[in-house]
């Protein structure tokens, strides 16, 4: 999305410098966001997976696989 228009007001000669800041631009901020979050280990992740994100997953699950047949047999309005 960044690389696809340049815009309309920059000049042919202005395109490389440009092409190279937005790069660096978006390397910057990819290692600001990766520094900025903590690492987990790997027992951390998986008691996350397993304590958190498995039940909560399930629950959508059957949420989304009961509410369909469940508002079958209503009328609609």
């Amino acid at each position: 999305v960044l690389f696809l228009n340049p815009g309309t007001f920059t000049h042919p000669d202005m395109f490389t410098i440009n092409l190279m800041t937005e790069a660096s631009t978006l390397t910057i901020l990819f290692l600001w966001a990766r520094a900025s979050y903590p690492r987990f280990r790997y027992d951390q992740l998986m008691h996350l997976l397993w304590k958190n994100f498995l039940p909560l997953t399930l629950a959508l699950f059957l949420w989304h696989t009961s509410f369909p047949i469940a508002m079958s047999g209503l009328p609609p309005q």
